[in-house]
């Protein structure tokens, strides 16, 4: 055998070992860690123009190309892939999709998913707890480039502007040095036309909202709109958006939109009509997702998430306005400012799914504090009534049955000591009221006092039966003519009318605190009132030390 044909044969075993060689299953961009919601490419290395794709060991029979697109990543697309070309299958290539977010957030700051081509995006990278080392990266279709970030040493945001878009998908996100911690894609793509349909950067998620926008580049002046799904009218639209309240996975689909615009500049003709470029609709079950709830404040809180997890809060002024981090907590909070709240959970590696946001406003709900001053105040006077309504019906029930005052008798004993006082049953006194209505008395009780009868300072004493009518009646004792400490005390029936009644003893020839006592029949019943001389015995100064021991005090 010739030389020659040694070389031959040699070429011919090298293209059949190629032809031999096992395909292998390479993924772009390449990511350590796989989050819900990114775009992957999955390509079959070394393979010729037929390719067969496996997954978990099933072909699947829509993948015929030698790139297989993932736009959406979900918990679904967990497992093992393979591709099969020439007869040959390649070694088995795993993927673990985690069901949330990555640690950090990256944002369109300014500009939309659609731009047009060769223009620009401006992003922005948020993590709360930090951005030390972090760089970004971009994906064009077929390589991945580096983006440095200038940070400073407390920077927890950062905003910056990639170059220009060139291709038709581009691919950004972000990572720490190690490049174990990241944060989720952003996709924007490039459409040569002057209508775009726009939508939310993240894909949707089962049981929110969802609203797609038809925007015209360079005017705003859009007179009429109409959206379609998978070549189907939705509904035609004078508005400019077309909003899904709670998006189901039946709402997937290729969207778009025609609008009737025209520019301020242009003076006549006919407006012009155009249609976007079609974008997809995915959607997403969010397993690990926050609920929000509201009460007196907020609780934020996700069954599925690590015990571990604190949790986030955000909030924006206006529907324009992005969200903007507020603090991390235990997942309590009491909102102090107006506007739309939202949170999350965080651990370690990553973040839950977005929670359901709530309005909130100063005007309609009173700060806890002045809650709790309401609440105290109401129970204070609460109290106080319940206070009042327990003395009204102790007061109402107390035994009220006895004498208020009792008329005692008192009598002396043996020993000039006083017995103990007897009751009077029936005893109560009447209260003087000079203004009171006159009511019919009883025997033996006094008749109220009339205040324009009397004199200043003349003071009248009664018996029992004093005040009757007739003759015998008393002449009020004057405080004129008569000297202080002299007392005088009428008997039980010493004011009787008729003759009996007694002119007011003078003080005159008596020593000072010597007192006088009526017997019951001191003051007769008839004729005119004798001297004192007749009437009364005068005590003689020897008998005054007996009469001061016997005497009866008031």
């Amino acid at each position: 055998m010739s030389g020659g044909q040694h070389l031959l044969l040699l070429a011919a075993f090298v293209v059949l070992a190629r032809c031999q060689q096992r395909p292998t299953v390479s993924i772009s961009p390449n990511l350590k860690h796989i989050f819900s919601g990114d775009l992957l490419f999955l390509s079959c290395g070394d393979s010729g123009t037929s390719v067969k794709w496996y997954f978990n060991d099933n072909e699947v029979k829509t993948q015929t190309y030698k790139t297989w697109k993932i736009a959406v990543a979900t918990s679904k697309n967990t497992g093992s892939y393979q591709c099969e070309s020439n007869g040959q299958k390649s070694e088995i290539f795993s993927i673990e999709v985690l069901e949330y977010h990555p640690r950090a957030s990256l944002t369109i700051l300014t500009g939309q998913p659609v731009m047009q081509l060769h223009s620009s995006v401006i992003l922005m990278l948020e993590n709360d707890a930090g951005l030390q080392a972090w760089r970004c990266w971009v994906f064009r279709g077929t390589e991945t480039k580096k983006i440095m970030l200038r940070l400073e040493k407390s920077s927890t945001n950062v905003v910056f502007q990639p170059r220009e878009l060139t291709v038709s998908e581009t691919i950004f996100w972000c990572t720490d040095k190690q490049e174990q911690l990241r944060s989720n894609q952003i996709i924007v793509r490039t459409s040569g036309k002057e209508v775009s349909l726009e939508m939310d950067p993240l894909p949707a998620v089962a049981g929110e909202s969802l609203t797609l926008s038809c925007l015209v580049w360079g005017t705003d002046q859009i007179t009429h709109t109409v959206f379609y799904k998978n070549g189907t009218i939705l509904l035609p639209n004078a508005k400019f958006t077309h909003t899904i309240s709670k998006v189901t996975e039946s709402d997937q689909g290729s969207y778009k939109c025609k609008a009737i615009f025209t520019y301020v500049a242009r003076t006549s003709g006919s407006p012009y009509q155009v249609v976007s470029d079609d974008q997809d609709v995915f959607v997403q079950e969010a397993s690990m997702k926050a609920d929000l709830s509201e009460n007196i404040g907020m609780s934020c809180r996700c069954s599925h998430c690590p015990s571990d997890a604190s949790y986030n809060w955000y909030r924006k002024k206006d529907d324009g306005q992005l969200w903007q981090f507020l603090e991390n907590n235990n997942g309590l909070m009491m909102p102090k400012e107006s506007g739309t709240y939202g949170c999350r959970a965080v651990f370690r590696n990553g973040m839950s799914f977005f929670s359901n946001s709530h309005v909130f406003s100063v005007l309609d709900k009173p700060p806890i504090a002045t809650i709790l001053v309401v609440v105290v105040i109401v129970l204070v006077v609460l109290g106080l009534a319940i206070s009042a309504g327990a003395f009204y019906v102790w007061y109402k029930k107390r035994d009220t049955r006895g004498p208020i005052y009792e008329d005692v008798a008192m009598k002396l004993r043996g020993d000039d000591k006083y017995e103990t006082l007897q009751k009077r049953t029936g005893g109560e006194y009447d209260t003087l009221n000079p203004e009171a209505p006159r009511t019919e008395r009883k025997e033996g009780e006094y008749e109220p006092l009339k205040k324009g009868e009397m004199k200043a300072e003349v003071y009248h004493t009664l018996g029992m039966e004093g005040a009757a009518g007739g003759e015998g009646g008393y002449e009020a004792l004057k405080k004129e003519g008569m000297k202080e400490g002299v007392y005088h005390t009428l008997g039980m029936e010493g004011a009787a009318g008729g003759e009996g009644g007694y002119e007011a003893l003078k003080k005159e020839g008596m020593k000072a605190e010597v007192y006088h006592t009526l017997g019951p029949e001191g003051a007769g019943r008839g004729g005119e009132a004798v001297g004192k001389e007749k009437e009364y015995e005068v005590v003689k100064e020897q008998k005054l030390a007996e009469a001061e021991e016997q005497k009866t005090p008031l």
